[in-house]
């Protein structure tokens, strides 16, 4: 069992991440980032949900549009589309990354 708000993995000089679940059909990933600190931009490599734990400043842009995102927002990305998180406040931000299938299924 893994509490995600246990040793979230915040880190000073990038992103903080780790794997919660790695299986055929589901790759599970908690990121953290700190004000200032972002995910680059890249394609999504599978069906992704961004469910947001903590902050109120995440701002997600996918395919070139700007979201707001905070606690509790569910987030779905298609599979390919160009995305980027960026923490745009003040306050740490988590969120758990949920792929299905796992990327290195497709």
């Amino acid at each position: 069992m893994i509490n995600v708000l246990d040793n979230i993995p915040y880190q000073d000089n990038g992103l903080g991440k780790r794997k919660l679940v790695d299986q055929d059909d589901l790759l599970v990933m908690q990121i953290a980032l700190k004000p200032g600190q972002q995910v680059p931009r890249h394609n999504a490599n599978s069906n992704v949900h961004l469910l947001i734990l903590k902050g109120s400043s995440a701002t997600v842009i996918l395919d070139g549009v700007d979201t707001q995102g905070k606690a509790g927002d569910l987030i779905p990305v298609a599979y390919q589309t160009p995305m980027s998180i960026k923490n745009t406040g003040n306050d740490d931000v988590n969120f758990m990354v949920i792929k299905t299938p796992n990327p290195s299924k497709m």
